[in-house]
């Protein structure tokens, strides 16, 4: 036995030096190579079949997913063919799937919390509180946003989008003059939110545990978030019809909550709480505080379960209706994107960066907008693995338009995916490019708001 247990410890060891080995080594650049080539159209058609959705009826994580695993083995099969390092390819794969998994398990546990309020009538009874003062569609758009808007950088982007695009659908599951413009501007208004709390977007984070600003550094982002996401939201509330939702209070019946509702909310919460903890104190990743609070829900739903029965709660019945195509496709979209990283593609894009090219201003601006094509997390990650040489105000306008930029596009960030996954045929790619066009508004509004700020004004540090 002792003999195995040593044989183990080795294997691991050796498996340790064989991935800090091809750490130390550098990839070569496979960008014109046929390999590079391939991959890089294999992305766009790809990309092309996930953009059109609703015109072939095909699922977006199905293309992302193939895409994903296709680009890799491709890249591997070149190595292999060329007597290339493979442990650089292992070594590759083992850190992207490292980043993907902590996404993964912190949508994962997100979407649990999120079906299981909703199987406790918790979005039913807050639909009930809404619609029963007699609010407009109109005033109801407004509400939403900004509960996003201020609960974002406290919950995360994602989260956010989540609860208040369930919120969304148990107001109107039918019309979409509605449900369209009200999901676009939770999308946007989560996004900006986010962009101004160090943890209130996965870019935002990274830039904070790069170092690339204090924590109050990125509350001087709040005028150019919030200015670009209101003239946004005022555009966007102009296509929401100022008529009422269809509803009597004195025959509707008032929804009950379950028993333990309110404390399946204060997990919710302070599951949040130690995803945040977990990162900023006890330097783990944010999704073992997340799991943690998976754990406690569990238990939770164990007591529940001896105290009223076993159809008053369960929790494998709340996973067991998450939507696990949203999770595929952010597999399969970061896999892709981590393949293009890996051969080369996104690292060309930093020469930009030079002031003899366009300088970091313009480059940072167009983050903005290839964050919405790509996805604002590798665009980010290329961005600090180059680290141009850039001032704090810099830094802060890349964070700003690798957030906000996201909300071009439907699926250019964790949140947009969400909601496409909550209201599935109604918020699409076609939909949201329908008025993306206030979102470029707001976008162009947040850089000028920060420029002023920024560069005119100097505002942007205390001390």
């Amino acid at each position: 036995m002792l003999k195995i247990i040593m044989a183990l410890l080795l294997s691991t060891v050796a498996v340790f030096a064989a991935t800090g080995g091809a750490e130390m080594a550098k990839a070569p650049d496979l960008t014109m190579t046929w390999v590079g080539i391939a991959c890089l159209v294999i992305f766009v058609i790809g990309y092309y079949f996930v953009a059109a959705e609703e015109k072939y009826e095909i699922d977006k994580a199905k293309p992302a997913l193939l895409i994903g695993t296709f680009m890799f083995i491709l890249v591997a099969l070149y190595y292999a063919l060329n007597g290339l390092d493979l442990n650089l390819v292992h070594y590759e794969a083992q850190h992207l799937i490292l980043e993907i998994a902590g996404i993964f398990f912190f949508l994962f546990v997100a979407m649990t919390y999120i079906e299981s309020l909703i199987h406790m009538g918790v979005f039913d009874r807050l639909k009930y509180n809404l619609v029963s003062k007699g609010y407009t569609y109109r005033k109801l758009f407004w509400v939403t946003g900004f509960i996003a808007f201020f609960l974002s950088p406290i919950a995360d982007n994602l989260t956010t989008a989540l609860i208040l695009s369930t919120v969304l659908i148990t107001i109107e599951k039918t019309k979409k003059e509605f449900l369209v413009p009200g999901a676009i501007n939770i999308v946007v208004a989560a996004n900006a939110g986010g962009a101004w709390s160090p943890f209130g977007d996965i870019t935002t984070l990274m830039a904070w545990t790069a170092g690339k600003g204090t924590f109050t550094d990125f509350m001087f982002l709040f005028p150019a978030a919030i200015g670009g996401y209101l003239v946004t939201a005022f555009l966007l509330s102009k296509f929401v019809p100022d008529t009422k939702p269809d509803f009597d209070a004195s025959k509707e019946v008032k929804p009950k909550m379950s028993e333990g509702a309110n404390v399946v909310m204060g997990l919710g919460v302070f599951t949040i709480f130690c995803a945040v903890m977990s990162h900023q104190v006890l330097h783990l990743p944010a999704m073992w505080g997340m799991m943690f609070g998976l754990a406690l829900l569990k238990v939770y739903s164990y007591g529940l379960k001896k105290k009223y029965g076993s159809e008053h709660f369960n929790i494998f019945h709340s996973m067991a209706k998450i939507e696990n195509n949203t999770l595929m496709f952010f597999f399969g979209i970061l896999a892709a994107v981590g393949a293009l990283y890996f051969i080369g593609w996104l690292g060309l894009a930093v020469v930009v960066y030079d002031p003899a090219v366009l300088g970091p201003t313009i480059s940072n601006i167009g983050v903005g907008f290839l964050s919405a094509i790509v996805d604002n997390v590798p665009v980010m990650s290329a961005v600090l693995k180059a680290n141009p040489e850039m001032g704090l105000d810099q830094w802060m306008l890349v964070t700003l338009t690798a957030g906000v930029g996201g909300s071009l596009i439907s699926f250019g960030s964790a949140a947009g995916v969400g909601v496409m996954g909550k209201l599935h045929g109604i918020y699409t790619f076609g939909s949201h490019m329908k008025f993306a066009w206030t979102v470029l508004v707001g976008y162009v509004i947040s850089v000028a708001l920060w420029f002023l700020q920024y560069e005119i004004l100097g505002f942007y540090h205390i001390g």
